[in-house]
């Protein structure tokens, strides 16, 4: 895979350095002269590992890192060891003392490396994680936990309504599906409907109207108590 790197360096001399070193193991650079440079260039575009000088002008290395995306591998560079603690604070994988030379340079390279593909299976594992694999007629058919707009059951099936209109039936109880549901995202509201928390626009004791849809569901007498706690203060 070739990475995309970004290097924030104030020093002209160490930028080109930077980007020999780079450009000898073949990333895809982009290299930047301060902190507003660098910023403007993440709002463009998608970045695996920053280096971040700390000490630039205008915006300094560790404000920068405290706008950078969960996915990127972050190395700080600076000539002053007392800012390591900082460095780490923010998440930073490495901290490369000034001077620095190619060896160096590389093992830092090598722990991004494998914190970015440590990243990715996390990643992976999560996803899968966030999804139901529901018996469809004959066939196993996955759906994602996240496009779920709300369940219905119809006797001994569930009817799930994602957020594109589309429906899945499936011949299993609403509440074996709940139990493979996460924890404390989804609210049964009727001995018919269960209904995930972040698609709830509004609410009250009767009923809850849905995000976006407008769907309204009734919401059961056995169940509106602890709907209308878990869902919090009644509307309306």
């Amino acid at each position: 895979m070739r990475y995309r790197l970004l290097a924030a360096e104030d020093e002209p001399q160490l930028r080109m350095m930077l980007w020999d070193y780079f450009t000898a193991k073949d990333f895809d650079v982009t290299t930047c002269r301060d902190g507003e440079e660098a910023l403007a260039k993440l709002e463009e575009q998608a970045f695996d590992i920053v280096f971040l000088d700390i000490e630039m002008n205008g915006i300094s290395g560790i404000e920068l890192a405290r706008e950078l995306p969960l996915s990127c591998c972050l190395i700080f560079t600076t000539a002053y060891a007392h800012y390591a603690l900082e460095g780490f604070e923010v998440n930073a994988v490495d901290f490369l003392h000034k001077p620095y030379f190619y060896d160096r340079f590389d093992r830092a390279v090598q722990k991004a490396e494998q914190w970015l593909k440590m990243h990715d299976l996390l990643s992976v594992s999560e996803a899968a994680s966030r999804q139901l694999v529901l018996k469809v007629e004959y066939k196993n058919v996955t759906i994602s936990i996240d496009t779920i707009l709300y369940i219905e059951s119809i006797d001994n099936y569930v009817k799930i309504h994602g957020t594109d209109g589309k429906t899945v039936l499936s011949k299993i109880t609403l509440r074996s599906l709940e139990e493979q549901l996460p924890q404390g995202e989804f609210i049964r509201i009727h001995r018919s409907f269960l209904v995930p928390k972040k698609r709830v626009a509004k609410f009250s004791r009767s009923e809850v109207v849905l995000v976006k849809s407008g769907k309204s569901l009734p919401v059961g007498k056995k169940y509106a108590e602890d709907a209308m706690m878990l869902l919090g203060k009644e509307e309306g």
